[in-house]
């Protein structure tokens, strides 16, 4: 049985959205580096937010 990993042990970072801290989860697996955003809502949001460079 492989070891138990506390919550309070994984990678975590902050959403540039809502600036609220968001751990790692099984489904970010293979693309934890990629991920910015906590959620759908908040990455719509933070899409929304970005203005093209003129």
């Amino acid at each position: 049985m492989p070891k138990m990993i506390r919550k309070s042990e994984l990678p975590a970072k902050t959403c540039p959205a809502c600036n609220r801290p968001f751990a790692w989860r099984k489904k970010w697996e293979r693309d934890w580096d990629r991920v910015v955003y906590c959620s759908e809502r908040c990455r719509r949001v933070g899409k929304s937010q970005v203005s093209p460079a003129s």
